[in-house]
Protein backbone atom coordinates (compact mmCIF):
# COMPACT_ATOMS: atom_id res chain seq x y z
CA UNK A 1 0.00 0.00 0.00
CA UNK A 2 1.32 3.22 -0.96
CA UNK A 3 1.27 6.17 1.46
CA UNK A 4 1.47 10.10 0.63
CA UNK A 5 4.21 12.12 1.89
CA UNK A 6 3.03 15.79 2.17
CA UNK A 7 4.87 18.00 -0.44
CA UNK A 8 6.92 20.97 0.96
CA UNK A 9 6.07 24.62 -0.47
CA UNK A 10 8.02 27.27 0.40
CA UNK A 11 6.12 30.58 0.13
CA UNK A 12 8.76 33.81 -0.29
CA UNK A 13 6.47 36.64 0.22
CA UNK A 14 6.30 39.85 2.11
CA UNK A 15 2.46 40.94 2.01
CA UNK A 16 0.54 39.06 4.92
CA UNK A 17 -2.55 39.46 3.78
CA UNK A 18 -0.74 37.12 0.86
CA UNK A 19 1.20 34.94 2.69
CA UNK A 20 -2.30 33.62 4.63
CA UNK A 21 -4.29 33.30 1.90
CA UNK A 22 -1.72 30.71 -0.18
CA UNK A 23 -0.53 29.19 3.29
CA UNK A 24 -4.14 28.60 3.87
CA UNK A 25 -5.08 27.37 0.67
CA UNK A 26 -2.27 24.91 0.36
CA UNK A 27 -2.30 23.71 4.06
CA UNK A 28 -6.25 23.01 3.33
CA UNK A 29 -5.23 21.25 0.48
CA UNK A 30 -2.60 18.82 2.64
CA UNK A 31 0.61 20.77 1.86
CA UNK A 32 3.86 21.74 4.41
CA UNK A 33 3.87 25.33 3.91
CA UNK A 34 7.37 27.26 5.31
CA UNK A 35 7.70 31.12 4.70
CA UNK A 36 10.07 33.65 4.35
CA UNK A 37 9.45 37.17 4.22
CA UNK A 38 12.37 38.44 2.65
CA UNK A 39 15.64 37.81 0.52
CA UNK A 40 17.94 36.39 2.27
CA UNK A 41 15.67 34.37 4.62
CA UNK A 42 14.44 32.87 1.45
CA UNK A 43 17.87 31.66 0.43
CA UNK A 44 18.52 30.51 3.48
CA UNK A 45 15.25 28.59 4.34
CA UNK A 46 15.36 27.22 0.12
CA UNK A 47 19.35 25.71 0.92
CA UNK A 48 18.05 23.98 4.70
CA UNK A 49 14.43 22.55 3.77
CA UNK A 50 14.11 20.24 1.08
CA UNK A 51 11.22 22.11 -0.58
CA UNK A 52 9.51 20.26 -3.29
CA UNK A 53 8.12 23.59 -5.21
CA UNK A 54 9.21 27.59 -4.60
CA UNK A 55 6.47 29.96 -4.81
CA UNK A 56 8.31 33.81 -5.03
CA UNK A 57 7.33 36.97 -5.40
CA UNK A 58 8.97 39.06 -7.58
CA UNK A 59 8.55 42.63 -5.61
CA UNK A 60 10.61 41.78 -2.30
CA UNK A 61 12.24 44.82 -0.02
CA UNK A 62 15.96 44.93 -0.41
CA UNK A 63 16.36 41.87 -2.36
CA UNK A 64 13.59 41.66 -5.47
CA UNK A 65 12.63 38.25 -6.67
CA UNK A 66 15.16 38.38 -9.67
CA UNK A 67 17.98 38.15 -7.14
CA UNK A 68 16.58 35.35 -4.85
CA UNK A 69 16.08 33.70 -7.88
CA UNK A 70 19.44 33.94 -9.45
CA UNK A 71 20.70 32.79 -5.88
CA UNK A 72 18.80 30.01 -5.43
CA UNK A 73 19.66 28.46 -8.87
CA UNK A 74 23.26 28.63 -8.21
CA UNK A 75 22.62 25.82 -5.34
CA UNK A 76 23.00 22.77 -7.08
CA UNK A 77 20.95 20.86 -4.71
CA UNK A 78 18.03 22.68 -5.03
CA UNK A 79 18.53 24.30 -8.58
CA UNK A 80 16.42 22.20 -10.08
CA UNK A 81 13.52 22.72 -7.33
CA UNK A 82 10.62 24.68 -9.47
CA UNK A 83 9.94 27.93 -8.61
CA UNK A 84 6.30 29.89 -9.60
CA UNK A 85 6.73 33.51 -9.64
CA UNK A 86 3.29 34.52 -7.66
CA UNK A 87 3.10 38.52 -8.28
CA UNK A 88 1.24 41.58 -9.40
CA UNK A 89 4.54 42.72 -12.12
CA UNK A 90 1.51 42.27 -15.05
CA UNK A 91 3.07 44.65 -17.39
CA UNK A 92 3.52 44.29 -21.30
CA UNK A 93 7.15 41.54 -21.41
CA UNK A 94 6.76 40.80 -17.39
CA UNK A 95 5.79 37.53 -17.51
CA UNK A 96 8.05 36.58 -20.42
CA UNK A 97 10.92 38.39 -18.38
CA UNK A 98 10.06 36.12 -15.51
CA UNK A 99 10.02 32.56 -17.16
CA UNK A 100 13.50 33.66 -19.10
CA UNK A 101 15.04 34.06 -15.78
CA UNK A 102 14.37 30.57 -14.86
CA UNK A 103 10.81 30.44 -13.36
CA UNK A 104 8.37 27.64 -14.28
CA UNK A 105 5.46 29.36 -14.17
CA UNK A 106 3.76 32.96 -13.43
CA UNK A 107 0.53 33.35 -10.90
CA UNK A 108 -0.85 36.64 -11.29
CA UNK A 109 -2.14 38.07 -8.14
CA UNK A 110 -4.60 38.85 -6.90
CA UNK A 111 -4.68 35.13 -6.68
CA UNK A 112 -7.78 33.28 -7.67
CA UNK A 113 -8.63 31.05 -4.66
CA UNK A 114 -10.52 28.74 -6.88
CA UNK A 115 -7.96 27.62 -9.24
CA UNK A 116 -4.60 28.33 -7.07
CA UNK A 117 -3.66 25.06 -5.95
CA UNK A 118 -4.48 23.40 -9.12
CA UNK A 119 -2.10 25.83 -10.70
CA UNK A 120 0.91 24.54 -8.59
CA UNK A 121 0.01 21.34 -8.08
CA UNK A 122 0.90 20.12 -12.15
CA UNK A 123 4.66 20.90 -10.84
CA UNK A 124 4.78 19.21 -7.33
CA UNK A 125 5.92 15.56 -8.38
CA UNK A 126 3.70 12.62 -7.02
CA UNK A 127 4.54 11.48 -3.92
CA UNK A 128 4.84 8.00 -2.69
CA UNK A 129 8.02 7.15 -0.76
CA UNK A 130 9.10 7.44 2.74
CA UNK A 131 11.31 10.64 2.56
Amino acid sequence: MKSVVSNKILIIEDNEQNLYLETYLLENSGYQVIAARDGPEAIQLAERVNADIILLDIQLPGMDGFAVLKAIKKIPRIADVPVIAVTSHAMTGDRERILAAGCVDYIEKPIDPEIFVAQIEKYLPTRTDHE
